[in-house]
């Protein structure tokens, strides 16, 4: 018979794959997704796609370096102000949303805006004209 209080010779060695999809779903969990575009948690909204970051931009910034990677969603930066700092992230898939402007004005509260995709304009259908009488 084994008892279970035994001390063994080996010890437990945690699987590396195992840490690194519980990191993963716990960054994930708390996301919020809102038109294909993920959300820091605790953002809250304040208008028509408009959100406010709970962290400062710098924070928010890494935050979508670890869910959207630079290598395959590209950024640049939008304004050239003092006080302003402004990054827009492309979404080159094209689903959903077209991409993100995460901005801060002042040192204050940093707002993400999710850009939504352009509806393509619906084709105006021209009056049937009716021919009319040629007069000489």
């Amino acid at each position: 018979m084994r008892r279970l209080d035994t001390l063994r010779r080996h010890s437990y060695k945690a699987r590396p794959l195992g840490g690194v999809l519980l990191a993963l779903w716990v960054t994930v969990a708390g996301a919020e997704v809102v038109s294909g575009a993920q959300l820091p948690d605790g953002s809250q909204k304040v208008g028509e796609n408009r959100y406010r970051a709970p962290r400062d931009f710098d924070a928010t910034l890494d935050y979508y370096k670890s869910v959207y990677p630079a290598s395959s969603y590209p950024r640049k930066s939008i304004v050239n102000q003092p006080g302003v700092k402004a990054v827009h992230i492309s979404n080159p898939t094209g689903k959903n949303f077209e991409g993100l402007n995460i901005y801060e004005a002042n040192n204050e509260e940093v707002r993400i805006y999710v850009v939504p995709l352009q509806q393509a304009p619906k084709p105006v259908k021209k009056p049937e004209s009716k021919p009319g009488r040629k007069t000489k």
